[in-house]
């Protein structure tokens, strides 16, 4: 039976030819089959720190499946997080521009509604660029982007409201599968708005979050009888796991089990750990749970894996692992995250496309706003790029070829309440530069990474000629982002 092809899906084949060609060094040359747009399963669990993937032989970890996808993978050893912190990473992942574009420069929640903290309707987001290409777009888990609107569902409490429906429309930005929250650390009893239910209208799941998550996520990519999208569509499927973040207690027990009677002194082996500060005792309290919510995850992300491999989708699908931020765990005498230290600036991100992208790892300085650019043009799309996209396209790097790369990133912490306290700094290959203002006085932080990986020797006042060339890069990327803090 004849196949009647538009004009504008014959130019749009095309494309995506030409774009995965580029990415084809280790493969054969592309049949018209071959042409066919790669799936995307991108899972992001939160507060998930690069020294807790086992393969980097710092924390003392138990991931299997992520060592294993690490071989399989091209893993940067130098991606960052420019504000480590939930909701601005998820906004700069999703649009792939910077904080003070966004607006989303803290955290969404009741005590940032003021600032108009939240995703914008009008952001035109990867989501909405592959949902116009012809993707299923789903979305699983903790989104973190509304700004809670009274009344309230859940309880204000000490700790404030967090959590917000998003209801079906724009907000949504192209994602027409569902299965998301706001912002609800209940990771044994999470709940779901799922699909086209009315805000009153969650769902109370009775499992551990990342395990129904992944149930989910293996629903959608078997996608039985078609139930959850059409089958004769590429997808793009994103998965946000809330743990390893707190609370650090909500993990089932046969994950804290395999790490047997190992003390917070056998898990936090770092050399800059304090454990003597009043911060820090969480640390101590917590380690072994921190640990066991990675390995908890880590099971998880093995059983997507293995669905994928079962649904014979590994060649045709890309698959990334990352977080929104790292986690201090004591190191420093600190908890938590938000801080310049790599412990908190430092994510996993590892990317696996078998024949298009060789295994191994590099030090390309990765920043969020990266994330979605590189994504559309490995995904055949760099020429439906946003103009307003703040981020580089580095798709041709990772395909084995040469390119520009960036010599420095842009590290911020900004409280809207108090804006021109707050810090700033630059990451680049060698050395971590900060300028750190809090209520009163400003303290500059100078770091040797590649001599001094667990930052412990502040070199301020010893390198001049270097101060100097990293505030002038930090200058640059003040005023590149329309950051005001520098004026």
């Amino acid at each position: 039976m004849p196949v009647s092809v538009s004009r504008r899906g014959f130019l749009k084949a095309g494309g995506a030819a030409l774009a995965l060609s580029a990415c084809s060094s280790n493969s054969a040359r592309f049949s018209a089959a071959e042409a066919i747009r790669p799936n995307l399963v991108f899972v992001f669990p939160d507060e998930f720190r690069r020294q807790a993937l086992g393969c980097m032989g710092e924390d003392p970890v138990i991931t299997p499946n992520l060592d294993r996808f690490a071989q399989e993978s091209l893993l940067f050893t130098h991606a960052i997080s420019n504000r480590p912190v939930c909701s601005p990473y998820r906004a700069s992942l999703l649009t792939g521009r910077y904080p003070f574009s966004t607006g989303v420069t803290t955290n969404c929640w009741d005590g940032t509604i003021q600032y108009g903290v939240h995703l914008r309707d009008s952001e035109r987001c990867i989501s909405d660029v592959l949902h116009d290409e012809g993707y299923s777009c789903g979305y699983i888990g903790k989104w973190h982007l509304e700004s809670p609107r009274e009344p309230y569902l859940f309880s204000r409490g000490a700790g404030g409201v967090w959590d917000e429906y998003t209801p079906p429309g724009p907000r949504r930005h192209g994602f027409d599968f569902w299965h998301s929250y706001g912002c609800h650390d209940n990771h044994l009893q999470p709940h779901y708005w799922i699909g086209d239910a009315a805000r009153e209208q969650y769902t109370t799941i009775q499992e551990w979050s990342p395990r129904h998550e992944a149930s989910t996520a293996i629903e959608y990519i078997r996608n039985q009888d078609g139930k959850h999208r059409p089958a004769n569509q590429p997808f793009a499927l994103f998965v946000s796991m809330n743990p390893p973040h707190m609370p650090f207690e909500m993990v089932p027990p046969e994950y804290v089990e395999r790490y047997g009677a190992r003390t917070p002194q056998d898990l936090l082996t770092r050399p800059n750990v304090r454990l003597d500060t009043e911060e820090a005792q969480a640390a101590k309290r917590w380690a072994k749970h921190y640990f066991a919510a990675v390995t908890g995850v880590d099971e998880q992300f093995g059983r997507i894996l293995q669905c994928i491999k079962d649904a014979g989708l590994e060649d045709n699908t890309i698959v990334v692992f990352t977080s929104d931020h790292g986690e201090m765990m004591g190191s420093h005498g600190r908890m938590y995250k938000s801080t310049w230290f790599e412990e908190s600036l430092g994510v996993p991100f590892l990317i696996r496309w078998p024949g298009r992208i060789r295994p191994g790892r590099d030090n390309l300085l990765l920043s969020v706003p990266d994330i979605m650019p590189t994504l559309l043009g490995l995904m055949g799309c760099p020429h439906r790029i946003p103009p307003q996209v703040e981020g580089t396209d580095h798709s041709g790097l990772l395909c084995g070829k040469t390119g520009t790369r960036p010599t420095s990133a842009l590290y911020l912490n900004h409280d809207p309440a108090s804006p021109k306290n707050g810090a700033r700094g630059v990451r680049t290959p060698q050395y971590t530069y900060v300028i750190n203002r809090p209520r009163s006085g400003e303290e500059r932080s100078l770091f040797d990474n590649e001599k001094d990986p667990y930052q412990m020797r502040n070199l301020i006042g010893a390198r001049d000629a270097l101060e100097k060339e990293l505030q002038a890069a930090l200058d640059g990327w003040l005023k590149q982002t329309g950051d005001p803090w520098g004026t």
